[in-house]
Formats: C-alpha cells, sequence, structure tokens
C-alpha cells in the first residue's frame, strides 16, 4: 500500500465516525475498506490520539487530536469573520494591504488579508508561516509573551533572511520591550526587501495575544512621510476594536 493510499483510507475511516461512533465492522462498511484493513487503521489512528473507544468497548469515535483541530478550525474562521471588516477599514484609511495573522510555534501563520487599492501592491501572504522575529506581527507577540515562553523561543538561533533581520537575543530583548510599551512595532525590511509593515497584538478576554493585525506595503512609498505616528494609531484602534468583539 502506498503512502498516499494510506492517508486517503485513514481519512476514510474519520470520515466514517463523523457522524459518532461506530464498531469495526460498520467502519470498515462505511469507508468502503476489508475489515482487518479497518481494524489496523484503527489501531494506528487510536496510538495517535485521532480516534478513542468509546466507554471501553468495541466501538471507536473521533478522538481528541481531531476534535482539537476542529476547535481551532472553528476558532480561526471566527476571528476572520470578525476582524475582516476591521481590515477593510484599515485598508482604505491607510492605502495598503492590512493583515491578520495568528502565532503558530515559532512562527507567525497569515490567514486573513485585505488587498492596497494602489495598482502596485506587496504580495498576499494569506496561507504562508514566516518567523516571528523577522515581522512586525511576530515582534508584538514575542513582546506579550511571559519570561519562558520567550527564553525558549529565543533559545535557538534567529536566522537572517536580509541584511536588516535581528539575529541578536540580547538586543531584541531589549527592541522587545519598547515595542511592549508603545504597543505597536515596525519591521523594516527585515523578511523581504522593499517590505516595510507595522503591527499592534489582538487579545482575547484573558489579555493573552492570540493573533495580531498589520499593515505592509512598498518601502518607497509606505510609511508616507509625516504619517507613521497615524498609521501606528490606525493599527493599534484596528487591534482593539477587534479585540473588543472577540470578547463581546
Amino acid at each position: 500500500m502506498s503512502r498516499v493510499q494510506s492517508i486517503e483510507r485513514a481519512f476514510a475511516v474519520l470520515a466514517s465516525l463523523a457522524d459518532g461512533p461506530l464498531g469495526v465492522t460498520e467502519v470498515a462498511t462505511r469507508s468502503r475498506l476489508p475489515k482487518s484493513t479497518a481494524a489496523r487503521l484503527l489501531a494506528a489512528l487510536i496510538a495517535e490520539g485521532a480516534v478513542e473507544q468509546a466507554n471501553g468497548g468495541g466501538r471507536y469515535r473521533l478522538g481528541p487530536r481531531i476534535l482539537a483541530l476542529g476547535a481551532g478550525l472553528r476558532q480561526t474562521r471566527g476571528l476572520i469573520a470578525t476582524a475582516h471588516p476591521f481590515l477593510a477599514e484599515l485598508a482604505e484609511a491607510t492605502g495598503e494591504a492590512a493583515g491578520l495573522s495568528v502565532p503558530d510555534g515559532r512562527d507567525m501563520h497569515y490567514i486573513d488579508q485585505v488587498e492596497s487599492p494602489n495598482p502596485v501592491r506587496v504580495r498576499d501572504w494569506t496561507g504562508t508561516r514566516i518567523p516571528m522575529h523577522t515581522v512586525s506581527s511576530g515582534l508584538v507577540v514575542l513582546a506579550n509573551l511571559s519570561g519562558a515562553a520567550l527564553d525558549e523561543l529565543l533559545g535557538e538561533p534567529l536566522e537572517r533572511f536580509t541584511p536588516h533581520t535581528e539575529t541578536d537575543p540580547a538586543r531584541l530583548r531589549r527592541r522587545l520591550v519598547d515595542i511592549r510599551r508603545d504597543g505597536v512595532a515596525w519591521a523594516r525590511e527585515e523578511y523581504a526587501e522593499g517590505i516595510i509593515s507595522v503591527a499592534a497584538p489582538i487579545a482575547d478576554a484573558d489579555g493573552e495575544v492570540v493573533a495580531a493585525v498589520h499593515v505592509h506595503g512598498p518601502s518607497y512609498r509606505f510609511p508616507p512621510p509625516g504619517h507613521e505616528t497615524e498609521i501606528a494609531a490606525a493599527v493599534i484602534e484596528a487591534a482593539a476594536r477587534i479585540g473588543s468583539r472577540l470578547r463581546g
């Protein structure tokens, strides 16, 4: 059996359990697999936490890892739906692209973007993951981490992407103190040359930073001279309004 075929069959087993617990024979029937194959896949999925036995008997149901993935997807979709109107307002007000991202390990995962009205645009980063220390959205997340969490992330070498990337942990820590104080971060050509961005953190009901909103544009026109403070304030306000909506 090929690796791809194994994955397809595992997903067929998971799909068969979507409506509730089933016995191995029912799983095999619904997934159109031999009973021995279904049993083997169920055992492998149990080991990964994707499936569990219901009440310790001979029936199976979706496990905690699958349920956690589903909860995360619903949360992300809710965040995008809440934030998107504010991104649109921000893009219109600044004339540049506005985006939304969430922390994912050592990276920021870009999950939504509203394009700039300008004909010359920076690429849409939606779907990409970028190291936190190189982008404004990541910097505002790092600035709000607890000491232990920050120590862990900065304990590994920081990759350099451009001549402007900060790779010295001590200097980065000093910078993060200022970012936390100001509530906003600028990143100037630190991940990709020719791009400048500014971001502010979005906090949940517990005060934990769960996402960031940013504006980015080509360095030759962004930020416009004399408008840096105004743009930063607009990003901070958008982040605060999104956070307020999330908190209900």
